[in-house]
């Protein structure tokens, strides 16, 4: 399979059918708060990125990474900052370019695959924003060393991950409120389930996706030169999961 095709057709799909919140566009309240230096964006689900992890935001140039939907990136440039948006789907992509017509902002958008960002100079910026998308991606050691090779000494990257241990049970079965693990880590959808479960997967034209281990997520981010300063774990509140354990981890990390 085509992984970065399938899925790009794939959210496509969710932009056209307007049910994901991830391809739903801010409001004008949301872009006048920001500019006025107030707003609250995610990296996961629901937990607010904390304000002491930004840098100044006035000029700065920032890559919005496999971030397209109208959301983070119209908001970091309302409150001052260069941005890039990245994403491998151009509907995606879309709804930043609406908010930013309909802001009066200038916003650079990128349709792209996020392992290879060769469009891009080295040290081209000075923070990337990356919310939970690595989920999308079979290989994720190679998107944190684009990011560090993109990154400015001292830059910022912010990602949100899924946990791990969100995939070692039987998805089928958690949608019914019910947790068996079935899988190892890492995990892959085209891999690990059944294959009449991915036939009706791709059937229903849903993204496929990974479960990378800790260390692809955590360890291979200081393998491709950052330090991790700082995190937080969100929940997934529809997942049954949450009652027990985060299905998420959001991480800062500064390029050495």
């Amino acid at each position: 399979m085509d992984i970065r095709s399938y899925n790009r057709e794939a959210w496509n799909r969710e932009v056209e059918g307007g049910k994901s919140r991830w391809t739903e566009p801010v409001d004008s309240e949301v872009i006048a708060r920001a500019k006025q230096g107030k707003f609250l964006i995610l990296l996961t689900e629901n937990i607010p990125v904390p304000q002491r992890w930004f840098p100044t935001l006035q000029g700065a140039d920032v890559l919005c990474l496999a971030s397209g939907g109208g959301q983070q990136g119209p908001v970091l440039a309302a409150a001052g900052a260069n941005v890039t948006v990245f994403d491998n789907s151009p509907a995606q992509l879309k709804q930043d370019q609406l908010v930013a017509e309909r802001e009066s902002l200038s916003i650079r958008t990128v349709e792209g695959d996020a392992a290879n960002l060769f469009m891009f100079e080295q040290e081209s910026f000075d923070l990337i924003f990356n919310p939970c998308s690595t989920v999308f991606m079979p290989d994720v050691r190679a998107v944190w060393k684009e990011c560090s090779r993109v990154l400015r000494r001292g830059g910022i990257l912010m990602t949100g991950s899924m946990n791990p241990v969100h995939y070692i049970f039987d998805l089928y079965k958690a949608d019914e409120g019910i947790l068996e693990v079935a899988h190892a880590i890492p995990y892959s959808d085209l891999t690990s389930i059944p294959k009449e479960d991915l036939e009706e997967l791709i059937e229903k034209g849903l993204p496929v996706e990974f479960g990378h281990s800790l260390t692809d997520l955590l360890g291979c981010q200081c393998e491709a030169g950052f330090v991790i300063t700082d995190m937080y774990e969100d929940y997934m509140l529809d997942s049954p999961l949450h009652t027990y354990h985060p299905s998420y981890i959001a991480t800062r990390a500064i390029k050495l």
